[in-house]
């Protein structure tokens, strides 16, 4: 298990217990120095109270347990409006919603395609694009993020 999945598998619970979702995990090299850092997230948003909160309540368990030896930063942080979708959770949570969608490969001569997600189901994401509708097998997407419509 690495560090991120470490500290995931200690953030969780105390994350949901403070009404929250944990979002992702990320332990990196930035700048030559080393950064952990945790996306969370709630219907509605999350704001700097949140994000605070977190910290606090993670940060204990992290230096009691001393599951990072060496020194780091330590961020929380909101994923940010357009976000990359990952978890079924994901999916659900912004089924509706104006979402891009990105190919690894080109398809019709495109590799990016925007729509309302209808949904993710056995491994296919469906969108409705102009009224029709299109599907796009997992293994064929790069990424998938919601997109903000000014």
């Amino acid at each position: 298990m690495n560090t991120a999945e470490r500290v995931s598998e200690i953030a969780v619970p105390r994350v949901e217990a403070l009404g929250l979702e944990l979002i992702d995990c990320e332990y990196k090299k930035e700048g030559g120095r080393w950064v952990l850092r945790l996306y969370i997230d709630k219907k509605g948003g999350v704001g700097l109270d949140d994000c605070e909160a977190v910290s606090r309540s993670v940060e204990e368990v992290l230096d009691a347990e001393d599951v990072i030896d060496s020194a780091y930063t330590f961020e929380v942080s909101s994923p940010g409006l357009d976000r990359p979708l990952k978890t079924d959770r994901d999916f659900v949570r912004y089924e509706g919603e104006d979402v891009e969608v990105s190919l690894y490969a080109a398809r019709d001569g495109k590799k990016k395609f925007v729509g309302k997600l209808k949904g993710r189901q056995d491994g296919v994401i469906t969108l409705e694009i102009d009224g029709e509708t299109a599907e796009f097998a997992d293994k064929d997407v790069a990424r998938v993020k919601r997109t903000i419509v000014w």
